[in-house]
């Protein structure tokens, strides 16, 4: 996995997970990651898919390396994102989860429960997730294609 200061990463939320991606923005541009946020912007009502789909895009188009989505279970940015070809989006709300899920799974977006999660462990489930390499091989391989195509099995 490339250092952090290297990454571009997509972020996007809604407006329950606004508060918790707005501190996330700040601490990874203070360690030198580009971010794109998404949106939202504020915290008025909205709706998830509007900024996890422009996240995914831009996930499953390589144009960021990795994607964090917000908002208050984590489940609907999830399931916006796994829509998209080739993004592997998980919930995480411990910090080896989201290393497992890099390691084994390729993840390459973190959606995190902003209703459940604080800040501080907030920053150590992202740590995990960016610093954690997949691991690769045959079996971790043939898991993903099935992912990627569900009618092959």
């Amino acid at each position: 996995m490339k250092p952090l200061n290297e990454l571009k990463i997509a972020l996007a939320s809604d407006h329950a997970g606004f508060g918790l991606k707005a501190m996330i923005q700040l601490f990874l541009e203070r360690e030198g990651a580009t971010v794109i946020d998404f949106g939202c912007h504020s915290m008025d009502n909205c709706d998830f898919p509007d900024f996890a789909h422009p996240m995914a895009t831009a996930v499953e188009k390589g144009e960021c390396d990795l994607g964090i989505g917000f908002c208050f279970t984590g489940n609907g940015m999830s399931m916006a994102a796994n829509t998209h070809p080739n993004v592997r989006a998980t919930i995480c709300w411990e910090p080896r989860m989201a290393e497992n899920a890099r390691r084994f799974f390729d993840a390459n977006v973190l959606c995190l429960p902003a209703g459940y999660v604080a800040p501080d462990k907030a920053l150590e489930i992202i740590h995990s997730f960016v610093t954690t390499a997949y691991k690769g091989g045959e079996r971790y391989e043939r898991r993903i294609h099935h992912l990627a195509n569900p009618n092959v099995y």
